[in-house]
């Protein structure tokens, strides 16, 4: 059976809704789907090991779940949501794969480093980095965005991608994956997101400059763009009027959910994207990315 992907998940307008940065999945209305009762894997990454920021919920919990079904195991790094990383081991055990939980910050070049040695030494390799982890803000004029803001944007979203990077490629063999998480955003940036846009064009350049610098190793290096996918930043980041509206502006009339990304995620982590370096797959509900 196929799916209308115009009503096959909710539509908008979502209930007005506030929460506390950085957002709880449990508190979202309606819940995210992250395909907990839809995604079937068939062990494409078998006998893998991944490591995963911003794992404990959104499209980070949505490939945490795709992974460990496809056959990985799989170390959730995260900042403090315990209860929503909990709830993504879970459902990675419950596949049959190990799940490590690391919360910590992504900031720090030291703690990056950690989570590489800690993901070679619970699993004995690393053969997939998904940098994911992100942290956006809105702001109505650039006087509000303060240089602290700034520099949290830019050392969550982009430092942090070649703080664990630089640490992973030493211990990748071949056939291993770096996945970064890009927007669309790259391309079509979103005013009062100011700081966050200018990260995701950044990750777009790091993806295609890094792809070349390590093809030679046998290591792929891709990005997925996300478009205004439903996940805890949004109730937790934007205005309300924003909040009941998302999705409404992609030709798809919706939000996506993030197991709708689960996919590509698995694609560029396969042997099935052996020809695949260097390239941003849009998943943006139909806003173009040329």
């Amino acid at each position: 059976m196929t799916t209308d992907p115009t009503t096959g998940h909710p539509q908008p307008p979502q209930p007005s809704q506030k929460q506390d940065m950085p957002g709880e999945t449990s508190a979202m209305t309606p819940t995210p789907d992250h395909g907990e009762e839809s995604y079937r894997g068939s062990g494409r990454l078998e006998g893998r090991a991944a490591l995963i920021t911003g794992g404990d919920s959104g499209i980070g919990r949505a490939v945490a779940i795709a992974y460990a079904r496809e056959g990985a195991d799989v170390l959730i790094s995260y900042y403090d949501e315990h209860e929503d990383a909990q709830e993504t081991a879970r459902w990675v055990e419950k596949a049959g794969r190990r799940a490590v939980l690391c919360p910590g910050d992504i900031k720090d070049e030291a703690f990056c480093i950690g989570l590489v040695d800690r993901t070679v030494a619970e699993f004995g390799r690393i053969d997939i980095l998904v940098n994911n982890a992100a942290h956006q803000a809105t702001f109505e004029r650039i006087e509000d965005i303060t240089a602290e803001e700034w520099d949290v944007t830019f050392r969550t979203n982009i430092y942090s991608q070649f703080y664990l990077s630089k640490a992973a490629v030493p211990h990748m063999k071949p056939g291993s994956s770096i996945i970064n998480t890009s927007s669309i955003n790259a391309k079509n940036p979103t005013p009062m997101l100011l700081a966050y846009a200018t990260t995701k064009g950044a990750i777009s350049n790091f993806t295609a400059g890094l792809a070349g610098f390590i093809a030679d190793r046998g290591i792929r290096v891709n990005a997925v763009a996300p478009g205004p996918i439903w996940t805890p930043l949004i109730p937790s980041t934007m205005p309300q009027d924003d909040v009941t509206s998302f999705g409404e502006n992609t030709p798809i009339g919706r939000a996506g959910q993030p197991a709708e990304l689960a996919g590509a995620f698995v694609m560029l982590a396969s042997d099935e994207a052996s020809y695949i370096t260097g390239a941003v797959i849009p998943v943006t509900g139909g806003r173009p990315m040329l």
